[in-house]
């Protein structure tokens, strides 16, 4: 009868272990539409970081960019949440009639040391 009882707890404090180890994904943090890579050349100082891709358009990066002065003038790709843009009315009724679309950094990776030209 103790071997069957020792059994029982053996088997018992395997499964909750063995559950403790099956980490269910994380969907709190990220989704695959809020997270957006954008390739562009980098420009600014001083923590007002500007990122241009090749379509022409210009975000505002906020958030993580400490890593980024390293990086000025070169191309990257800033991986992050956009926000703000033409559909924002919040932003765009305090930057005026042209409202810039902004990107949270979440992380960087360098692409090349000179930017494409966007002509």
């Amino acid at each position: 009868m103790i071997k069957v009882a020792m059994l029982a707890v053996a088997v018992l404090a395997s499964t909750a272990w063995l559950q403790a180890q099956q980490h269910p994904p994380d969907t709190s943090k990220q989704t695959g539409s809020s997270q957006h890579k954008v390739d562009g050349c980098l420009q600014g100082s001083d923590g007002n970081f500007t990122l241009t891709d090749s379509s022409g358009t210009t975000y505002q990066l906020h958030g993580d960019t400490a890593k980024l002065t390293e990086h000025v003038g070169h191309e990257v790709q800033i991986t992050g949440s956009t926000s703000g843009g033409a559909g924002d009315s919040a932003n765009s009724a305090s930057a005026g009639a042209t409202s810039q679309p902004s990107l949270n950094v979440k992380s960087i990776k360098h692409v090349s040391k000179t930017c494409k030209s966007t002509n």
